[in-house]
């Protein structure tokens, strides 16, 4: 962005706050929180369907859930939200929740526990993406009317068997369990849609902001819900700016255009550590960075070559240059920190190994691939890092490279040969990563879109999706940090998933922004703490 337009936007926002014009240089209003960010990957904002890094940001400060998390404890895990608490029924299967008395959605309708009712069921029926964070209990379209049930204050859900009341509680934390206004977004239903393209754009939530807009590939503004249960945000409006170049962040935020950014690279960051006014910080984020190798095509599927590309990355040289203090090397598909986590990195760059692994595999002289990447800087540059390692034993690798949500069409529709990509989880269990990495019940294309990454790639693995299964269904903790342990190193060794860094979150921020929480590894960003 040059200095004139960068200007531009500054005074326009100003002007947009109601406060005197000042220049380019001059601090943000103190009841504004300007962000700079890539947030080219969201697709939606009804909570039923959006399930990307930057889609989960927006709602979070949009929508309240049955059970949260305290931003500025995250360690204590689930907190009771809109539901002030809730019992187990003796056999474990069935969980009443007793709603919050007093709240109102941003509309000033009740939040009551028909519209938690409305939500969950919503979520099962519409089917989308991240449903199976929901399903994975049993729930199903027709069994909803039986298995989630509103009576006056209370809700009760009940599961197809007894899980540990931790983690049906930790997938509530999820994007999907957001509670929405059923009389306000039923007043935009379509076609028997239950407003699904109405929430596309629009919100209908209790969290501490309110849809201002979204402008696809440029920027997500939000407004403060005075009425916010946990009491009104200080900063009245955020606004997130879609700004892929971290020297364009830097700038910006060097002359009091921004806040904050988000997506500085380790040489931005080394350049404004020290600057007055400007304070980074640094956070171990659950975010994994992963290619995975679709087993639909025959050469990706040979074992020997998916073990000789493990060892065509060049782990430690990426992560001490161009990725340096903001990634660590990680090869397991559960985050430091999760229970059940292990810190094993058995691959590192060897090209004669590699080499010997595809000769045997019968490819000595190497083949072509194509590779998807998302337009990131991180990414782009870890694409090319593989595509010259691979080269040197004869792998030509094709990019093709395109928005997040372009990308994500690709690897969705099981279309791509590797993929490179970075997964979140979306609830504080072991699970969250484990039902998706090393789970895939249904391995054929009519199981549809799921958000299953083993399905993704169409890796079949009835075993090892027993073992998960039996995993989540272990109610004593050792046993179940241990299961989770083995599925991991067995993992490592057969899935078509190279797992290379775990994400340190490096953030510019101009040091008056106070009370700012990214959600650690266990949730989203908190916006309502921010004071200056």
């Amino acid at each position: 962005m040059n200095a004139l337009r960068s200007t531009i936007f500054s005074t326009a926002v100003i002007l947009a706050a109601g406060v005197s014009v000042a220049p380019a240089w001059a601090a943000t209003p103190d009841n504004m929180l300007i962000i700079a960010a890539q947030i080219d990957d969201i697709t939606t904002l009804d909570p039923a369907q959006s399930f990307e890094f930057s889609g989960s940001d927006v709602n979070r400060n949009l929508y309240s859930k049955l059970v949260g998390f305290d931003p500025a404890n995250l360690d204590a895990g689930y907190i009771p939200a809109l539901a002030e608490s809730w019992t187990v029924s003796e056999d474990g299967k069935t969980i009443t929740f007793t709603m919050r008395d007093g709240v109102t959605f941003a509309s000033g309708n009740p939040v009551t526990a028909k519209d938690a009712e409305w939500s969950l069921r919503r979520a099962v029926i519409l089917n989308k993406t991240p449903s199976f964070i929901l399903t994975q209990f049993g729930f199903t379209p027709e069994n909803v009317e039986q298995t989630i049930v509103a009576d006056g204050n209370t809700l009760s859900i009940t599961t197809d068997k007894r899980y540990a009341t931790s983690f049906v509680l930790n997938c509530l934390t999820a994007t999907i369990g957001s509670i929405i206004d059923s009389k306000t977004a039923m007043e935009h239903e379509v076609d028997g849609d239950l407003a699904n393209e109405w929430l596309r754009t629009h919100s209908a939530g209790s969290g501490a902001y309110t849809l201002g807009s979204w402008k696809p590939n440029e920027s997500v503004t939000l407004n403060a819900n005075e009425n916010f249960f946990r009491g009104a945000p200080a900063m009245k409006r955020v606004i997130v700016r879609n700004i892929p170049e971290s020297a364009t962040q830097r700038l910006l935020l060097e002359n009091g255009d921004i806040d904050v950014a988000r997506n500085l690279n380790p040489d931005d960051v080394a350049g404004v550590s020290g600057e007055d006014g400007i304070a980074v910080d640094s956070e171990l984020r659950g975010r994994l960075m992963y290619i995975s190798m679709n087993q639909k095509n025959e050469i990706l599927a040979n074992p020997k070559v998916v073990e000789a590309i493990k060892y065509l990355i060049d782990y430690e040289g990426m992560q001490n240059s161009f990725l340096k203090g903001q990634y660590t090397i990680h090869q397991a598909f559960l985050p430091a920190t999760y229970l059940g986590a292990i810190d094993d990195n058995p691959y590192s760059l060897n090209i004669e190994k590699a080499r010997q692994l595809l000769a045997e595999a019968g490819y000595p002289d190497g083949f072509e691939v194509n590779m998807a990447v998302r337009e990131a800087q991180d990414r782009l540059e870890i694409a090319q890092s593989l595509q010259n390692t691979f080269g040197q034993v004869g792998i030509k690798v094709n990019l093709t490279v395109g928005t997040g949500k372009q990308i994500l069409g690709i690897y969705r529709a099981r279309q791509h040969d590797i993929y490179v990509g970075a997964w979140g989880p979306d609830y504080p269990d072991p699970n969250t990563n484990a039902g998706t990495f090393a789970y895939n019940p249904d391995n054929s294309d009519e199981a549809g879109a799921t958000g299953l990454l083993a399905w993704r790639n169409a890796w079949d693995i009835p075993e090892m999706s027993q073992q998960t299964l039996a995993a989540v269904e272990e109610l004593d903790r050792d046993k179940r940090a241990v299961m989770y342990e083995d599925i991991q190193r067995e993992h490592q060794q057969t899935s078509p998933f190279a797992i290379m860094f775990q994400k340190i979150e490096q953030t510019g921020r101009r040091d008056n922004v106070q009370g700012l929480s990214l959600g650690g590894a266990i949730t989203a960003v908190s916006y309502w703490t921010v004071t200056k």
